[in-house]
């Protein structure tokens, strides 16, 4: 399995998956020139996915879900509550590319199993997604207000983490946004901070080595170097101590990261 986190951050998102098989998106949170140009970047092209797995409806994550829909005629799975929530925001999708996939269900593709369960954001249904193939597993969870026990346990023990470290506290209660906004961030519907999340990784990754994408970082509210520092720093405070076994990584919302095998 590989994969590559084309897009993060608050202006759009999208990640791309693969195994020797099938090839998908999570998200489309870009316009599809701009998601044609990013898959370019690591020699992939939209005419290879498979289809395209909806996390919620929040224009930073289904900005080019319809264009590439209607363009490639590519599968698209969303729940129920997801797909009702993104009526008039991605256009006419047929029916026949309109797939539900449940909360806490299973959708196999040969040999990969894709798993979805429930975070905790200001959407009508939001859902994030495990990967699993031929033993190994990458995680992909952002856009939540905390990582709960059951989060955690759908996650826990993967070789791969795309993981939300979205905000420096102290850089969001200082910034330039509306108290109404900074209210909404920091509650439990909102996006995790860079601690909160270095916490909730220390309790799911395992002894083996594990790669952890540090993901959906507010442009406002907190920097690359800022936000591996800080994880760094708590991982250690937890036990778990960052290229040891455990290695960071950046991810950008302008450049794709490297296409690597989980």
């Amino acid at each position: 399995m590989r994969f590559s986190v084309l897009a993060s951050g608050s202006t759009g998102n999208c990640i791309y998956i693969e195994n020797d098989e099938h090839a998908f998106l999570v998200d489309a949170g870009l316009s599809n020139k701009k998601l044609e140009g990013l898959l370019g970047g690591i020699g992939r092209s939209m005419k290879q996915v498979d289809g395209i797995f909806v996390t919620h409806e929040h224009s930073d994550h289904i900005r080019g879900l319809g264009v590439a829909a209607r363009k490639y005629g590519m599968p698209i799975y969303a729940n129920e509550k997801t797909w009702k929530a993104m009526d008039g925001l991605v256009g006419d999708i047929p029916v026949g590319q309109r797939y539900t996939f449940d909360m806490e269900a299973v959708k196999s593709f040969g040999s990969l199993d894709i798993q979805s369960f429930a975070v905790s954001h200001d959407a009508a249904n939001p859902m994030f997604y495990v990967f699993h193939d031929s033993g190994r597993k990458l995680a992909l969870i952002t856009d939540t207000g905390y990582v709960s026990d059951r989060m955690k346990g759908w996650i826990s023990g993967s070789d791969a983490f795309v993981f939300e470290s979205n905000h420096d506290v102290g850089m969001l209660q200082m910034g330039r946004y509306p108290w109404n906004v900074k209210r909404r961030i920091l509650s439990d519907v909102g996006h995790v901070s860079n601690e909160d999340a270095a916490v909730a990784m220390s309790e799911v990754v395992e002894q083996k080595e594990t790669r952890i994408y540090l993901s959906h970082l507010s442009k406002d509210n907190n920097m690359k170097d800022l936000a591996r520092l800080s994880v760094s720093q708590t991982l250690e405070t937890c036990g778990v101590r960052p290229g040891e076994f455990v290695h960071l990584f950046d991810t950008d919302a302008e450049e794709p990261t490297e296409l690597v095998t989980v």
